[in-house]
């Protein structure tokens, strides 16, 4: 539902998932997260599925839901997590098992750069674009990333 004026004034609870793009159902996580606040569950998974169309099927998307006490709600579509843009841009399956010790692969700092950048879009909380990409090469180095060229290697 978009936002209204009488929304915002009233008591709300802060639902938080992570839903694929496009494939918004009523099986768990959605439903459950949605049914125990009352919602209608088609009616978020309609709108969602709708508002991610043009994205990547399948992307992991952080949605962050407001649910009031009169059972509207309104959400808010914050982009996919930081691992996932950097095994996207590493093009690696999954992270390190044993990172710190040992690297699954090598990520450029111009991807991390680019990685920041669309994160500084979306709401990461950096104050300029070269302390998102340290927070980003910081994720990279946990995943088991080596990061190449600049000083963060």
């Amino acid at each position: 539902m978009s936002k209204s004026k009488s929304n915002l004034n009233k008591e709300f609870s802060k639902i938080s998932l992570q839903i694929p793009a496009g494939k918004a159902n009523p099986a768990p996580p959605v439903g459950p997260a949605l049914g125990q606040k009352g919602l209608n569950i088609m009616e978020f998974c309609k709108s969602f599925n709708d508002k991610t169309k043009g994205e990547e099927p399948g992307k992991p998307l952080r949605v962050e839901i407001k649910a009031y006490k009169d059972r509207t709600f309104d959400y808010v579509i914050k982009g996919a997590p930081v691992s996932y843009l950097l095994k996207k841009a590493a093009n690696i399956q999954k992270g390190c098992s044993t990172a710190g010790r040992s690297f699954i692969g090598t990520i450029s700092e111009e991807k991390i750069r680019e990685v920041a950048e669309e994160k500084m879009k979306l709401g990461l909380s950096a104050r300029d674009l070269d302390a998102a990409c340290k927070i980003v090469a910081g994720s990279a180095r946990s995943m088991g990333l080596k990061v190449l060229g600049g000083n963060n290697a």
